[in-house]
Protein backbone atom coordinates (compact mmCIF):
# COMPACT_ATOMS: atom_id res chain seq x y z
CA UNK A 1 0.00 0.00 0.00
CA UNK A 2 0.92 3.50 -0.64
CA UNK A 3 -0.07 6.74 0.91
CA UNK A 4 0.50 9.83 -0.81
CA UNK A 5 1.35 13.56 0.56
CA UNK A 6 -0.26 16.25 -1.10
CA UNK A 7 1.59 19.37 -0.17
CA UNK A 8 0.46 22.93 -1.90
CA UNK A 9 3.44 25.35 -1.39
CA UNK A 10 3.18 29.38 -1.78
CA UNK A 11 6.04 31.42 -0.62
CA UNK A 12 7.51 29.10 2.06
CA UNK A 13 11.13 29.33 1.12
CA UNK A 14 11.73 29.27 5.20
CA UNK A 15 10.25 26.02 5.62
CA UNK A 16 10.01 24.00 2.61
CA UNK A 17 13.58 21.99 3.12
CA UNK A 18 12.42 21.05 6.69
CA UNK A 19 9.12 20.14 6.23
CA UNK A 20 9.99 18.21 3.38
CA UNK A 21 12.56 16.27 5.50
CA UNK A 22 9.95 15.49 8.20
CA UNK A 23 7.32 13.82 5.75
CA UNK A 24 10.09 11.45 4.25
CA UNK A 25 11.40 11.18 7.85
CA UNK A 26 7.89 9.44 8.84
CA UNK A 27 8.25 5.60 9.22
CA UNK A 28 4.94 3.64 8.24
CA UNK A 29 6.01 0.64 7.93
CA UNK A 30 5.26 -1.57 5.39
CA UNK A 31 3.43 1.80 3.54
CA UNK A 32 5.17 3.08 1.48
CA UNK A 33 5.24 6.91 0.89
CA UNK A 34 5.05 9.65 -2.21
CA UNK A 35 5.51 13.38 -1.81
CA UNK A 36 4.08 15.73 -4.35
CA UNK A 37 4.18 19.16 -3.89
CA UNK A 38 2.98 21.55 -5.93
CA UNK A 39 4.13 25.10 -6.06
CA UNK A 40 1.53 27.73 -6.56
CA UNK A 41 3.53 30.27 -8.62
CA UNK A 42 5.80 31.41 -5.34
CA UNK A 43 8.14 34.63 -5.99
CA UNK A 44 10.04 34.04 -2.64
CA UNK A 45 12.67 31.90 -3.66
CA UNK A 46 10.51 28.10 -2.56
CA UNK A 47 10.76 27.23 -6.65
CA UNK A 48 14.36 27.46 -6.99
CA UNK A 49 14.23 25.10 -3.91
CA UNK A 50 11.87 22.55 -5.29
CA UNK A 51 13.49 22.32 -8.03
CA UNK A 52 16.72 20.81 -6.65
CA UNK A 53 14.30 18.12 -4.86
CA UNK A 54 12.15 17.17 -7.84
CA UNK A 55 12.71 13.56 -8.44
CA UNK A 56 14.83 12.81 -5.65
CA UNK A 57 13.28 10.41 -2.77
CA UNK A 58 10.40 9.81 -3.89
CA UNK A 59 9.67 13.69 -4.15
CA UNK A 60 7.92 14.72 -7.18
CA UNK A 61 7.15 18.28 -7.64
CA UNK A 62 4.05 19.87 -9.86
CA UNK A 63 5.04 23.92 -10.84
CA UNK A 64 1.69 26.12 -11.35
CA UNK A 65 1.83 28.53 -14.32
CA UNK A 66 0.61 31.15 -11.26
CA UNK A 67 -0.37 31.65 -7.96
CA UNK A 68 -3.98 29.94 -8.59
CA UNK A 69 -5.02 29.34 -4.83
CA UNK A 70 -4.43 26.37 -2.37
CA UNK A 71 -7.78 24.59 -3.02
CA UNK A 72 -6.30 24.38 -7.24
CA UNK A 73 -2.92 23.33 -5.77
CA UNK A 74 -4.52 20.35 -3.61
CA UNK A 75 -6.75 19.25 -6.77
CA UNK A 76 -3.43 19.45 -8.95
CA UNK A 77 -1.51 17.24 -6.14
CA UNK A 78 -4.44 14.47 -5.94
CA UNK A 79 -4.96 14.37 -9.31
CA UNK A 80 -1.08 13.47 -10.16
CA UNK A 81 -1.20 11.19 -6.83
CA UNK A 82 -1.30 7.41 -7.05
CA UNK A 83 -1.57 6.28 -3.60
CA UNK A 84 -4.00 3.95 -2.02
CA UNK A 85 -4.34 6.86 0.59
CA UNK A 86 -4.13 10.21 0.42
CA UNK A 87 -3.67 13.40 2.88
CA UNK A 88 -3.12 17.25 2.67
CA UNK A 89 0.21 18.80 4.18
CA UNK A 90 0.72 22.44 4.50
CA UNK A 91 4.37 23.06 4.13
CA UNK A 92 4.38 25.93 6.66
CA UNK A 93 5.32 22.95 9.88
CA UNK A 94 1.52 23.48 11.44
CA UNK A 95 0.93 20.05 11.68
CA UNK A 96 3.42 17.33 12.34
CA UNK A 97 3.98 14.54 9.82
CA UNK A 98 5.13 11.71 12.67
CA UNK A 99 0.99 12.01 13.28
CA UNK A 100 0.61 9.85 9.80
CA UNK A 101 0.33 6.85 11.92
CA UNK A 102 -2.74 8.18 13.90
CA UNK A 103 -4.50 9.44 10.50
CA UNK A 104 -3.88 6.26 9.27
CA UNK A 105 -5.66 3.99 11.96
CA UNK A 106 -9.37 3.85 11.31
CA UNK A 107 -8.53 3.57 7.67
CA UNK A 108 -6.57 1.11 8.14
CA UNK A 109 -8.78 -0.89 10.64
CA UNK A 110 -11.56 -0.53 8.26
CA UNK A 111 -14.01 1.57 9.81
CA UNK A 112 -13.34 4.93 8.03
CA UNK A 113 -12.86 6.08 4.75
CA UNK A 114 -11.93 9.72 5.87
CA UNK A 115 -9.97 10.79 8.81
CA UNK A 116 -9.41 14.18 9.92
CA UNK A 117 -6.98 15.40 12.13
CA UNK A 118 -8.46 17.49 14.84
CA UNK A 119 -6.97 20.48 17.04
CA UNK A 120 -9.43 21.05 19.24
CA UNK A 121 -9.45 17.30 20.49
CA UNK A 122 -6.83 17.49 23.21
CA UNK A 123 -3.77 15.95 22.16
CA UNK A 124 -1.58 15.07 24.77
CA UNK A 125 1.01 16.91 22.63
CA UNK A 126 -0.85 19.72 22.91
CA UNK A 127 -0.72 22.65 20.74
CA UNK A 128 0.59 26.71 20.66
CA UNK A 129 -1.35 29.34 22.06
CA UNK A 130 -2.25 32.41 19.32
CA UNK A 131 -5.12 34.10 18.24
CA UNK A 132 -8.90 33.93 19.89
CA UNK A 133 -10.52 35.04 17.48
CA UNK A 134 -9.16 32.34 14.83
CA UNK A 135 -10.54 29.83 17.22
CA UNK A 136 -13.57 31.76 17.19
CA UNK A 137 -14.07 31.49 13.50
CA UNK A 138 -13.34 28.10 13.15
CA UNK A 139 -15.54 27.06 15.57
CA UNK A 140 -18.12 28.96 13.95
CA UNK A 141 -17.86 27.61 10.69
CA UNK A 142 -17.01 24.16 11.53
CA UNK A 143 -20.52 25.07 12.84
CA UNK A 144 -21.95 25.88 10.04
CA UNK A 145 -20.76 23.14 8.41
CA UNK A 146 -22.14 20.92 10.56
CA UNK A 147 -25.80 22.45 10.98
CA UNK A 148 -25.40 21.55 6.85
CA UNK A 149 -24.08 18.74 6.90
CA UNK A 150 -25.41 17.27 9.70
CA UNK A 151 -22.13 15.67 10.72
CA UNK A 152 -20.89 16.53 14.37
CA UNK A 153 -17.07 17.98 13.44
CA UNK A 154 -15.12 19.58 16.05
CA UNK A 155 -12.80 20.85 13.49
CA UNK A 156 -13.72 21.31 9.74
CA UNK A 157 -11.05 23.97 8.65
CA UNK A 158 -8.35 21.36 9.81
CA UNK A 159 -5.16 21.01 7.32
CA UNK A 160 -5.19 17.20 8.27
CA UNK A 161 -7.86 15.23 6.07
CA UNK A 162 -6.41 11.91 5.05
CA UNK A 163 -9.16 9.61 2.81
CA UNK A 164 -8.94 6.87 0.80
CA UNK A 165 -8.26 6.69 -2.80
CA UNK A 166 -11.95 5.41 -3.93
CA UNK A 167 -13.12 9.21 -2.21
CA UNK A 168 -10.48 11.32 -3.87
CA UNK A 169 -11.52 10.12 -7.52
CA UNK A 170 -15.17 11.15 -6.68
CA UNK A 171 -14.25 14.80 -5.16
CA UNK A 172 -14.47 17.02 -8.17
CA UNK A 173 -13.04 20.07 -6.40
CA UNK A 174 -13.41 23.79 -7.98
CA UNK A 175 -12.80 26.00 -5.15
CA UNK A 176 -9.63 27.61 -5.74
CA UNK A 177 -8.50 29.63 -2.73
CA UNK A 178 -9.07 27.99 1.64
CA UNK A 179 -12.82 26.90 0.28
CA UNK A 180 -11.19 23.47 -0.59
CA UNK A 181 -11.91 22.64 3.24
CA UNK A 182 -15.32 22.88 3.03
CA UNK A 183 -16.02 22.29 0.01
CA UNK A 184 -14.43 18.41 1.11
CA UNK A 185 -16.66 18.70 3.78
CA UNK A 186 -19.54 18.80 2.44
CA UNK A 187 -19.20 16.18 -0.58
CA UNK A 188 -17.61 13.77 1.55
CA UNK A 189 -20.81 14.11 3.88
CA UNK A 190 -22.67 13.72 0.78
CA UNK A 191 -20.80 11.06 -0.05
CA UNK A 192 -21.82 9.36 3.02
CA UNK A 193 -18.55 8.54 3.50
CA UNK A 194 -17.38 6.40 7.06
CA UNK A 195 -15.93 9.96 8.55
CA UNK A 196 -13.72 9.97 11.81
CA UNK A 197 -11.64 12.25 14.30
CA UNK A 198 -8.01 12.06 15.50
CA UNK A 199 -6.47 14.36 17.97
CA UNK A 200 -3.37 15.96 16.52
CA UNK A 201 -1.18 18.51 18.16
CA UNK A 202 -0.62 21.70 16.18
CA UNK A 203 1.64 24.63 16.26
CA UNK A 204 0.42 27.10 14.74
CA UNK A 205 2.28 30.47 13.39
CA UNK A 206 1.74 34.12 13.74
CA UNK A 207 1.02 36.43 10.25
CA UNK A 208 4.61 37.77 10.90
CA UNK A 209 6.15 34.09 10.72
CA UNK A 210 4.34 33.50 6.99
CA UNK A 211 0.48 32.69 8.41
CA UNK A 212 -2.23 33.63 4.82
CA UNK A 213 -5.75 32.87 6.02
CA UNK A 214 -7.72 36.03 6.78
CA UNK A 215 -11.12 37.26 7.01
CA UNK A 216 -12.12 37.24 3.33
CA UNK A 217 -11.54 33.09 3.12
CA UNK A 218 -14.25 33.03 6.26
CA UNK A 219 -16.97 34.88 3.94
CA UNK A 220 -16.12 32.44 1.43
CA UNK A 221 -16.11 29.54 3.23
CA UNK A 222 -19.60 30.22 4.62
CA UNK A 223 -20.36 30.56 0.36
CA UNK A 224 -18.89 26.93 -0.47
CA UNK A 225 -20.72 25.63 2.40
CA UNK A 226 -24.32 27.10 0.61
CA UNK A 227 -23.22 25.82 -2.16
CA UNK A 228 -21.93 22.41 -1.70
CA UNK A 229 -23.84 20.98 1.15
CA UNK A 230 -26.44 19.93 -1.27
CA UNK A 231 -23.64 18.55 -3.74
CA UNK A 232 -24.96 15.17 -5.69
CA UNK A 233 -21.87 13.78 -7.41
CA UNK A 234 -19.10 14.67 -9.85
CA UNK A 235 -20.73 16.76 -12.75
CA UNK A 236 -19.77 13.90 -15.40
CA UNK A 237 -21.10 11.28 -13.89
CA UNK A 238 -25.21 11.43 -14.07
CA UNK A 239 -25.88 7.95 -13.27
CA UNK A 240 -25.28 8.69 -9.50
CA UNK A 241 -27.14 12.34 -10.17
CA UNK A 242 -29.64 10.36 -11.03
CA UNK A 243 -30.37 8.00 -8.25
CA UNK A 244 -29.52 11.33 -5.45
CA UNK A 245 -32.35 12.20 -7.23
CA UNK A 246 -34.57 9.55 -6.92
CA UNK A 247 -33.38 9.28 -3.60
CA UNK A 248 -35.40 11.84 -2.60
CA UNK A 249 -38.74 10.59 -3.98
CA UNK A 250 -39.75 8.29 -0.98
CA UNK A 251 -43.31 7.33 -2.44
CA UNK A 252 -42.71 6.65 -5.69
CA UNK A 253 -39.51 4.14 -4.64
CA UNK A 254 -42.44 2.48 -1.99
CA UNK A 255 -44.94 2.73 -5.13
CA UNK A 256 -42.12 0.65 -7.19
CA UNK A 257 -41.46 -1.48 -4.15
CA UNK A 258 -45.34 -2.52 -3.97
CA UNK A 259 -45.24 -3.70 -7.76
CA UNK A 260 -43.79 -6.76 -6.87
CA UNK A 261 -43.08 -7.15 -3.31
CA UNK A 262 -45.69 -9.48 -3.11
CA UNK A 263 -43.30 -11.93 -5.71
CA UNK A 264 -40.71 -11.65 -3.28
CA UNK A 265 -38.47 -15.32 -1.62
CA UNK A 266 -36.81 -14.98 1.33
CA UNK A 267 -33.21 -14.89 0.20
CA UNK A 268 -32.71 -11.75 -2.43
CA UNK A 269 -29.80 -10.77 -4.62
CA UNK A 270 -29.92 -7.07 -5.82
CA UNK A 271 -28.40 -6.67 -8.89
CA UNK A 272 -27.22 -2.85 -9.41
CA UNK A 273 -27.93 -1.79 -6.25
CA UNK A 274 -26.68 1.87 -6.54
CA UNK A 275 -27.75 4.42 -3.41
CA UNK A 276 -29.91 1.62 -2.17
CA UNK A 277 -32.73 3.55 -2.99
CA UNK A 278 -34.78 0.24 -3.15
CA UNK A 279 -32.46 -2.35 -1.21
CA UNK A 280 -33.76 -0.47 2.08
CA UNK A 281 -37.34 -2.21 1.53
CA UNK A 282 -35.57 -5.64 1.58
CA UNK A 283 -34.13 -5.74 4.78
CA UNK A 284 -36.49 -7.65 6.48
CA UNK A 285 -35.88 -11.00 4.57
CA UNK A 286 -34.27 -13.79 5.58
CA UNK A 287 -30.93 -12.92 3.59
CA UNK A 288 -30.20 -10.01 1.21
CA UNK A 289 -27.33 -9.40 -1.39
CA UNK A 290 -26.66 -6.24 -2.32
CA UNK A 291 -24.44 -5.95 -5.22
CA UNK A 292 -22.91 -3.12 -7.47
CA UNK A 293 -19.59 -2.93 -9.33
CA UNK A 294 -19.09 0.39 -8.52
CA UNK A 295 -16.34 0.99 -5.82
CA UNK A 296 -17.89 4.47 -4.63
CA UNK A 297 -21.87 2.43 -4.50
CA UNK A 298 -19.91 -0.05 -2.42
CA UNK A 299 -18.50 2.04 -0.08
CA UNK A 300 -22.21 3.65 0.34
CA UNK A 301 -24.39 0.41 0.78
CA UNK A 302 -22.06 -0.79 3.51
CA UNK A 303 -22.43 2.54 5.21
CA UNK A 304 -25.84 2.18 5.11
CA UNK A 305 -26.73 -2.00 5.86
CA UNK A 306 -23.32 -2.99 6.46
CA UNK A 307 -24.27 -3.62 10.17
CA UNK A 308 -26.95 -5.62 9.31
CA UNK A 309 -26.43 -8.93 10.21
CA UNK A 310 -28.45 -10.46 7.38
CA UNK A 311 -27.25 -7.93 4.55
CA UNK A 312 -24.01 -8.88 2.61
CA UNK A 313 -22.51 -6.32 0.60
CA UNK A 314 -20.80 -7.81 -2.68
CA UNK A 315 -19.73 -6.50 -6.13
CA UNK A 316 -20.50 -9.43 -8.43
CA UNK A 317 -19.74 -8.65 -12.60
CA UNK A 318 -21.43 -9.75 -15.20
CA UNK A 319 -20.67 -12.19 -16.96
CA UNK A 320 -20.53 -13.95 -14.00
CA UNK A 321 -17.02 -15.97 -12.64
CA UNK A 322 -16.70 -19.33 -11.83
CA UNK A 323 -15.78 -18.15 -8.56
CA UNK A 324 -18.78 -15.55 -8.03
CA UNK A 325 -21.22 -18.60 -9.41
CA UNK A 326 -20.21 -20.88 -6.78
CA UNK A 327 -20.19 -18.20 -4.72
CA UNK A 328 -24.09 -17.15 -5.17
CA UNK A 329 -25.30 -21.04 -5.28
CA UNK A 330 -23.84 -21.28 -1.63
CA UNK A 331 -25.83 -18.48 -0.88
CA UNK A 332 -28.83 -20.27 -2.01
CA UNK A 333 -30.62 -17.53 -3.37
CA UNK A 334 -34.16 -17.79 -4.17
CA UNK A 335 -35.28 -13.93 -5.64
CA UNK A 336 -32.85 -11.80 -7.70
CA UNK A 337 -34.22 -8.00 -8.60
CA UNK A 338 -32.73 -6.64 -11.32
CA UNK A 339 -34.46 -2.97 -11.94
CA UNK A 340 -32.90 -0.49 -14.29
CA UNK A 341 -29.86 -2.50 -14.85
CA UNK A 342 -29.78 -4.65 -17.69
CA UNK A 343 -30.15 -1.95 -20.31
CA UNK A 344 -26.37 -1.01 -19.04
CA UNK A 345 -25.30 -4.56 -19.68
CA UNK A 346 -23.88 -4.69 -23.45
CA UNK A 347 -24.76 -8.55 -23.33
CA UNK A 348 -27.93 -8.50 -21.93
CA UNK A 349 -28.43 -12.40 -23.34
CA UNK A 350 -25.84 -13.48 -21.27
CA UNK A 351 -26.79 -11.88 -17.94
CA UNK A 352 -30.03 -13.25 -18.01
CA UNK A 353 -28.66 -16.53 -18.61
CA UNK A 354 -26.51 -16.20 -15.57
CA UNK A 355 -29.61 -15.02 -13.39
CA UNK A 356 -30.80 -18.58 -14.53
CA UNK A 357 -27.61 -20.36 -13.61
CA UNK A 358 -28.12 -19.13 -9.58
CA UNK A 359 -31.53 -19.64 -8.94
CA UNK A 360 -33.08 -23.43 -8.37
CA UNK A 361 -36.06 -24.59 -10.15
CA UNK A 362 -39.31 -21.87 -9.34
CA UNK A 363 -36.60 -19.17 -8.67
CA UNK A 364 -37.80 -15.79 -9.20
CA UNK A 365 -37.00 -12.79 -11.41
CA UNK A 366 -38.39 -8.89 -10.56
CA UNK A 367 -36.83 -6.89 -13.99
CA UNK A 368 -37.14 -3.69 -14.67
CA UNK A 369 -36.09 -2.01 -17.70
CA UNK A 370 -36.68 1.29 -19.97
CA UNK A 371 -39.50 0.91 -22.60
CA UNK A 372 -40.61 2.21 -25.67
CA UNK A 373 -37.22 2.60 -27.95
CA UNK A 374 -38.79 5.49 -29.72
CA UNK A 375 -38.20 7.61 -26.38
CA UNK A 376 -34.13 7.25 -26.41
CA UNK A 377 -32.35 9.93 -26.67
CA UNK A 378 -29.71 12.24 -24.60
CA UNK A 379 -30.66 10.83 -21.13
CA UNK A 380 -30.42 7.28 -22.40
CA UNK A 381 -26.94 8.04 -23.76
CA UNK A 382 -25.36 10.03 -20.41
CA UNK A 383 -26.76 7.37 -18.52
CA UNK A 384 -24.97 4.93 -20.66
CA UNK A 385 -28.20 2.91 -21.66
CA UNK A 386 -27.41 0.63 -24.49
CA UNK A 387 -31.31 0.44 -25.63
CA UNK A 388 -34.64 0.65 -24.19
CA UNK A 389 -36.86 -2.58 -24.74
CA UNK A 390 -40.33 -2.97 -26.51
CA UNK A 391 -42.54 -5.64 -24.77
CA UNK A 392 -42.35 -8.92 -27.93
CA UNK A 393 -38.67 -8.55 -27.75
CA UNK A 394 -37.99 -8.60 -24.11
CA UNK A 395 -40.37 -11.30 -23.35
CA UNK A 396 -38.57 -13.16 -25.83
CA UNK A 397 -35.58 -12.45 -24.37
CA UNK A 398 -36.28 -13.74 -20.83
CA UNK A 399 -37.60 -16.56 -22.32
CA UNK A 400 -34.77 -17.96 -24.26
CA UNK A 401 -32.84 -17.45 -20.97
CA UNK A 402 -35.05 -20.18 -19.58
CA UNK A 403 -37.59 -18.51 -17.45
CA UNK A 404 -41.36 -18.90 -17.45
CA UNK A 405 -43.12 -15.41 -17.76
CA UNK A 406 -45.96 -14.57 -15.16
CA UNK A 407 -46.41 -11.26 -15.55
CA UNK A 408 -45.18 -8.79 -18.20
CA UNK A 409 -46.50 -5.11 -18.23
CA UNK A 410 -46.02 -1.44 -19.04
CA UNK A 411 -45.37 0.98 -15.60
CA UNK A 412 -45.64 4.67 -15.31
CA UNK A 413 -47.46 6.33 -18.62
CA UNK A 414 -47.65 10.38 -17.23
CA UNK A 415 -43.65 9.86 -17.30
CA UNK A 416 -43.62 9.52 -21.26
CA UNK A 417 -44.44 12.78 -21.99
CA UNK A 418 -41.11 14.06 -19.69
CA UNK A 419 -38.92 11.55 -21.02
CA UNK A 420 -39.73 12.17 -24.44
CA UNK A 421 -39.18 16.63 -23.99
CA UNK A 422 -35.78 16.30 -21.91
CA UNK A 423 -34.39 13.38 -23.92
CA UNK A 424 -35.59 14.17 -27.54
CA UNK A 425 -36.26 17.35 -27.98
CA UNK A 426 -34.03 19.44 -25.01
CA UNK A 427 -31.53 17.02 -25.58
CA UNK A 428 -30.88 17.33 -22.07
CA UNK A 429 -28.18 15.07 -19.81
CA UNK A 430 -29.97 14.74 -16.60
CA UNK A 431 -33.42 14.86 -15.66
CA UNK A 432 -33.92 18.79 -13.40
CA UNK A 433 -34.80 18.49 -9.94
CA UNK A 434 -37.73 20.64 -10.16
CA UNK A 435 -39.36 17.76 -12.53
CA UNK A 436 -38.64 14.85 -10.90
CA UNK A 437 -39.46 16.77 -7.11
CA UNK A 438 -42.91 17.48 -8.71
CA UNK A 439 -43.31 13.98 -9.94
CA UNK A 440 -44.72 13.02 -6.71
CA UNK A 441 -47.58 14.87 -7.59
CA UNK A 442 -48.53 11.92 -10.30
CA UNK A 443 -48.46 9.50 -7.54
CA UNK A 444 -52.38 9.15 -7.91
CA UNK A 445 -51.86 8.54 -11.68
CA UNK A 446 -49.62 6.03 -11.22
CA UNK A 447 -51.37 3.95 -8.58
CA UNK A 448 -54.83 4.25 -11.21
CA UNK A 449 -52.46 2.41 -13.55
CA UNK A 450 -52.76 -1.39 -11.43
CA UNK A 451 -57.03 -0.82 -12.38
CA UNK A 452 -56.15 -2.09 -16.34
CA UNK A 453 -53.04 -3.10 -18.37
CA UNK A 454 -51.00 -0.48 -19.91
CA UNK A 455 -50.65 -0.04 -23.69
CA UNK A 456 -47.18 1.58 -23.43
CA UNK A 457 -45.60 3.20 -20.40
CA UNK A 458 -41.98 4.15 -19.25
CA UNK A 459 -40.98 1.33 -18.42
CA UNK A 460 -41.46 -2.49 -18.14
CA UNK A 461 -41.94 -4.77 -15.19
CA UNK A 462 -41.13 -8.53 -16.01
CA UNK A 463 -42.20 -11.21 -13.14
CA UNK A 464 -40.71 -14.45 -14.41
CA UNK A 465 -39.53 -17.75 -12.52
CA UNK A 466 -36.99 -20.23 -13.61
CA UNK A 467 -38.46 -22.70 -15.72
Amino acid sequence: MKLSVVMPAFNEKRTIRSIVARVLAVDLGEITKELIVVDDGSTDGTRDLLREMDGKDGVRVLFQPRNLGKGAAVWAGMRASTGDFVVIQDADLEYDPAEYPVLLGPILEGRADVVYGSRFLGSPHGHRVLYFWHTVGNRLLTLMSNVFTDLNLTDMETCYKMMTREVVDRLDLQSKRFGIEPEITCKVARMRARIYEVPISYSGRTYDEGKKIGLKDAFQAVGVILRYFRWEAPRDDVGTRTLRRMESLAPYNRWLHERFEPYLGRRILEVGSGVGNQTRFFVDRDRVLASDIEAHYVRELKTKFGNLPNVRVAGFRLPLGEADRMDLLSEGIDTIVCLNVLEHIEDDRAALADFASVLPPGGRLALLVPAMPSLYGTLDVHLRHFRRYDRASLAALVTEAGFSIDEIRYLNRPGVLGWWLNSRVLKRKVLPKRQLAAFRWLLPLLRAEAKKPLSFGMSLLVLARRA
